[in-house]
């Protein structure tokens, strides 16, 4: 970044003064508007969210990430985490942006059937470091994703009804406290922080470490079929008719894609309007498979690419894209599924759209399921989530994302007014009534009072989804 192009400070004697007690105190870097190096480190995967702190810390350790908080916290100045880069909410010039990506533990304890990681960790690690053990984590659609920011804001895999949520499945987790503390957090010690941290996201502390278990995963009966557009409403809705019925061993989700004209996508989609239903089962690979044969009975598959897929290959199935690039997207809970619903869901979504992808995942099964230790997850009730996506500025249209809420407001009729936390879309668009619809008045009021006891300055997480600090810096 030029200095042109640099941010405005709104405080500048106060940031200096952070940065020079920060570069005594730390062993990693700080950077500032200005320097070269800060304008290459500001991306993260989404390139439509720009951020632009007063300051940038790439911490080197955990000590760092302790120091950095009470620093900040000490000089009144928010901070905003960032692991691998998926989903950070964008941080402004009254902000710090703490990067701790550098933190990259990755221990598997096979006898154990756990991993630990550090927050830098993204989820084909642990995929690749399991594999020879046979076991895996549950991990989401793409392995791209940091695996301690998914896990807080829920986790809902490509294996969600037949194990839950990844957050129903923490141990533990080792954390600095908007005071500057490291905690080690337990359903027996810091048990509420416990509860919080698990689908609540991180406004509560800074996680530094996670303990959490791997499910005996090498081989799986997955992948995709792909339908013209025009096969859509046939599909779809036999797929609907099943969804009633299916074993808890099976995850599925059906999802219209207007696919661009690229080198990277497949020749015979290349371009094309489709329907593509994903499918995921656990258990016996000899088991039959009566949705993904009915399916096919229904039309033809472009391309049928449901088989026996090694584990640590999950991602295929949703192919998610593995390089940076601009998106906007918004994500809701859908509280039944009808015929109508279908019909509304295709209505919304033209071959002409903008719209390159609106996703239904079916929910139930053990993602229904209260966890052993209680946690925050929202949705459990829900029937489906619903996601949408498209390009954004600079490469999209700069409407993309009225394109995206006309087709929520399409199916509003069967909606719950809520979304999954890792679905929910930009953080500046997200009401505090979303929020609340999405958990809850309980699990809501019940988050929004552990931070206000823990943070009551903001320090953490200053665009807090929880609106609960009375000095947002």
């Amino acid at each position: 970044m030029s200095d042109s192009a640099a941010p405005t400070v709104r405080d500048l004697p106060r940031t200096a003064r952070l940065r020079a007690a920060l570069a005594r105190a730390l062993d990693g870097d700080v950077l500032q508007p200005g320097e070269p190096a800060y304008g290459a480190a500001l991306p993260g995967f989404n390139l439509a969210i720009a951020h632009r702190p007063a300051l940038l810390v790439r911490a080197a350790s955990v000590a760092d990430v302790v120091a950095t908080v009470r620093s900040a916290a000490a000089h009144g100045v928010g901070v905003g985490v960032r692991s691998t880069g998926h989903g950070a909410p964008a941080t402004g010039p009254d902000e710090l942006l703490l990067d701790v990506s550098a933190l990259d533990r990755l221990d598997v304890d096979p006898g154990r059937r756990t991993a630990t990681v550090g927050p830098g960790v993204p989820w084909a690690a642990v995929l690749e470091a399991g594999a020879p053990f046979g076991l895996g984590g549950l991990c989401g659609s793409s392995p791209h994703v940091g695996v301690v920011g998914y896990t807080l804001g829920g986790g809902l895999g490509p294996l969600a009804r037949t194990f839950g949520f990844a957050a129903d499945h923490v141990r533990s987790l080792d954390v600095v406290t908007p005071a500057g503390d490291l905690v080690t957090a337990t359903a027996s010690e810091h048990p509420d922080l416990f509860w919080a941290l698990r689908g609540g996201g991180g406004a509560f502390g800074v996680v530094v470490s996670m303990t959490f278990d791997l499910f005996p995963l090498s081989v799986v009966r997955a992948g995709t079929l792909w339908f013209d557009v025009d096969d859509a409403p046939a599909v779809l809705h036999r797929w609907r008719e099943h969804t009633p019925t299916l074993a808890d061993d099976v995850s599925t989700s059906v999802a219209r894609l207007n696919l661009p004209p690229l080198p990277d996508v497949p020749e015979p989609l290349r371009g094309r309007a489709v329907l593509v239903v994903r499918y995921v089962r656990h258990g016996h690979l000899a088991a039959p498979d009566p949705l993904v044969a009915d399916l096919r009975s229904v039309a033809t598959p472009i391309l049928d690419a449901v088989g026996d897929l090694p584990y640590d290959r999950i991602g295929a199935v949703h192919a998610d894209p593995d390089d940076p690039m601009p998106f906007v997207e918004r994500g809701g809970l859908l509280g039944e599924l009808t015929e109508h619903t279908v019909d509304a869901f295709l209505g919304a979504v033209p071959p002409d759209s903008p719209v390159l992808a609106a996703e239904i995942r079916l929910l139930g099964g053990a993602a229904a399921r209260p966890p052993a230790v209680a946690n925050a997850v929202g949705g459990r009730d829900a029937a489906c989530t619903l996601f949408t996506g498209a390009l954004g500025s600079p490469v999209g249209p700069p409407d993309a994302a009225d394109h995206l809420q006309a087709v929520h407001d399409a199916l509003a009729p069967w909606a719950t007014g809520g979304s999954l936390l890792n679905f929910a879309g930009p953080r500046d668009d997200v009401s505090a009534a979303l929020v609340r619809e999405s958990y809850g008045p309980a699990t809501y009021d019940r988050l929004v009072a552990l931070r206000r006891r823990l943070d009551p300055a903001g320090v953490l997480d200053p665009s807090s989804r929880w609106g609960a600090v009375d000095d947002v810096r």
